[in-house]
């Protein structure tokens, strides 16, 4: 398969595209640039005038805001098949939040002129991206809701059902980054809190954790354990696709 042929499968894939004519992809396909980069990779800062935005092909970003004093607050972790910089249109081309490369990578970059102009001209896309950014609004009020209900465990269960396909039976295997203290950041843990939790997630569901290699054997276990708490339940009804979580 070549590049371009690639890149256009990888877009079509995207719920935000869904539906648009051919010539559509064509300008996106020929607007995309891929690149690799390795972890700690700044890809844009918060404010930055934002020209392009991104699919993730494999490896691992995450995208985060600053205090004043210096300390980041993990927005969210991306893998695979993840969009981001998008909704820097509605934030005056600004872009919201930062994103960093936190295990090497692959991903496409897109004009995001091109995007906005699609989305103000073209029906489809416009409506695409109201249900996007309404799926988005309520994943936001349900990780409200899963600090407030969850235990520690259950909100590792649940980061680790967003991972992959729902609809698959198992078994399934996840390789995270290599710095767990990220997924704990992005949980609202402290290190020490998530180690505690992830071992008794291991108890309570059987799991397999072999260092940054997560396998889960029986989908159901795991999810009747950590969706209890959760008005969702399983599968999710706010991914927008089927391999992740943004």
């Amino acid at each position: 398969m070549d590049q371009k042929t690639k890149i256009n499968k990888a877009l079509r894939a995207l719920p935000v595209l869904e539906g648009c004519p051919p010539e559509v992809f064509e300008r996106f396909v020929e607007g995309s640039i891929v690149s690799v980069h390795d972890k700690g990779k700044i890809l844009f800062l918060q404010d930055e005038p934002a020209e392009r935005f991104y699919l993730l092909l494999s490896g691992w970003a995450k995208l985060f805001r600053e205090t004043l004093d210096g300390a980041q607050a993990v927005v969210d972790v991306l893998s695979s098949g993840d969009l981001f910089g998008e909704t820097a249109i509605f934030y005056e081309n600004e872009y919201p939040f930062s994103a960093e490369i936190v295990e090497r990578a692959e991903l496409v970059s897109l004009p995001l002129a091109l995007f906005k102009s699609e989305v103000e001209k073209n029906g489809a896309i416009t409506l695409n991206t109201l249900h996007h950014l309404a799926r988005h609004n309520r994943k936001q009020g349900r990780e409200i809701e899963h600090l407030a209900l969850q235990s520690a465990p259950q909100r590792i269960g649940c980061f680790l059902l967003r991972l992959f396909d729902q609809t698959q039976g198992g078994p399934v295997t996840i390789h995270l980054p290599y710095d767990k203290t990220l997924i704990a950041a992005r949980l609202g843990m402290q290190p020490e809190t998530f180690s505690r939790a992830l071992k008794k997630l291991r108890t309570e569901t059987d799991i397999d954790v072999a260092g940054s290699t997560v396998t889960i054997g029986d989908i159901g276990r795991l999810s009747a354990y950590s969706c209890g708490g959760c008005s969702s339940g399983f599968p999710c009804d706010d991914l927008e696709h089927a391999n992740c979580r943004h």
